[in-house]
């Protein structure tokens, strides 16, 4: 292993698994103070809605913005950038309600914020995978399986902390958890970076956009992102509609279980990737996942509706991660642009799965449904928005054949149906 004065690529990657756990941190973090927020800061719902709108905006003009100039400003420029405004942003969640206005201040540290992780989504799946290491998919895997394992973190230490110290003191989480990002800014000022293409083998953004294949995988991170937070950002409300349980234990049991569940699976997807079939594993946890949405759906018993919530997050745990690996294979030249630009696709899929689930259950929330979605009309109504939403397992799975029939109809396209 190559070292850099104390430090080696082995530290570049731990680095870069800080890295995601900061993006769930700033990802989950605000949902579980969104209580707070509307009781004791008097924002409105529909104030607390724009927040998220913003969020995922923010993150999606910085995907954009990041696939044009990082490879301009370097990656230890841009993920010392990145995580500094991650503290300042977790800073002013907790302190600037203090001074200004509080609606004003959670938006200004949810912009901060969101600038913040969308440069960390930019640039950390390009470091990872430029590092001389074998089985990339694997390290890629278990890569993003970290979002998972911060996700899980996140709900349960922050849940510890409002039942030990109280909902009054919440002031103080954000900066506590601000030290991990703090942290990771003197790892990312040491740690070695390798290139992902040389200069002079990077594919223009205006001849990779101008590839088909390019745009089939574009729509594969779409659904992706989709298939993952459809389920993931209505978890909560599920377990609470459907058990008839508190708060805390929704959190618990929904998005808890889920992310755990979707961290599962990107490591044992990591152990046994250099064994499996790339194309043959995309298509086998669409299939699961779609499954997994027909079960939270269809099952009458509420239990094992959120098992399917939590399968929903196995099956769908390799989806982004995986076909971030097929896109290095399959355009090794796309470089750092090609990343953003795919991550842009995740984030457009992040905002849309959520927003379907939510559009139709505002739809159908004053009609009579049949009694196999739910015993009270919010649990029907819920049901068929993500109902609805499990129509992008279905899209995931033909552009997957599509793919592969392009790369079957072209002798030089990369051979993506070998094992990884």
């Amino acid at each position: 292993m190559k070292k850099f004065g104390r430090f080696t690529y082995t530290h570049t990657l731990y680095s870069c698994y800080v890295g995601y756990v900061t993006q769930a941190i700033i990802n989950n973090l605000s949902p579980l103070l969104f209580v707070v927020f509307n009781r004791d800061l008097g924002i409105s719902l529909e104030k607390i809605s724009l927040i998220i709108s913003v969020n995922f905006g923010v993150q999606i003009a910085v995907d954009l913005i990041g696939a044009k100039y990082v490879d301009r400003i370097g990656y230890r420029a841009s993920g010392i950038i990145a995580h500094a405004l991650s503290v300042i942003g977790l800073a002013f969640l907790g302190l600037l309600p203090l001074v200004v206005p509080p609606y004003a201040a959670i938006l200004t540290a949810t912009v901060v914020l969101a600038t913040g992780g969308g440069l960390i989504e930019v640039i950390i799946s390009p470091i990872v995978e430029a590092l001389p290491r074998e089985k990339k998919s694997a390290t890629m895997s278990v890569l993003h399986s970290f979002y998972c394992w911060g996700h899980v973190a996140v709900v349960l230490l922050s849940t510890l902390y409002f039942n030990v110290a109280g909902l009054g003191l919440w002031r103080w989480l954000p900066l506590l958890w601000a030290v991990i990002p703090a942290v990771n800014i003197f790892m990312f000022c040491k740690v070695p970076f390798a290139k992902l293409v040389d200069e002079e083998k990077k594919l223009p953004v205006k001849r990779l956009l101008a590839k088909r294949a390019f745009w089939i995988l574009f729509v594969m991170m779409i659904c992706a992102g989709a298939a993952e937070q459809a389920v993931s950002q209505w978890s909560s409300l599920f377990a609470e509609l459907g058990l008839r349980i508190s708060k805390t234990t929704g959190d618990l049991l929904g998005p808890c279980c889920f992310a755990f569940c979707m961290g599962l699976a990107r490591v044992l997807f990591g152990l046994k990737a250099d064994k499996l079939n790339l194309k043959t594993a995309l298509l086998v946890s669409s299939g699961g996942c779609f499954a997994a949405y027909m079960l939270t759906v269809f099952s009458p018993i509420p239990v094992l509706s959120l098992t399917g919530c939590a399968l929903c997050g196995f099956f769908a745990g390799i989806l982004w991660p995986a076909s971030f690996s097929l896109s290095s294979s399959t355009i090794p030249e796309g470089g750092t642009p090609m990343f953003g630009l795919l991550s842009l696709g995740g984030d457009l899929g992040c905002s849309l799965g959520p927003a379907i689930v939510g559009l139709i259950s505002d739809k159908t929330a004053d009609t009579a449904l049949p009694s196999a979605f739910g015993s009270s009309p919010e649990e029907a109504s819920l049901k068929l928005g993500l109902l609805a939403a499990s129509s992008v397992c279905v899209v995931m799975i033909a552009f997957i054949l599509m793919l592969k029939r392009l790369s079957s109809e072209n002798p030089s396209f990369p051979d993506i149906n070998s094992k990884i």
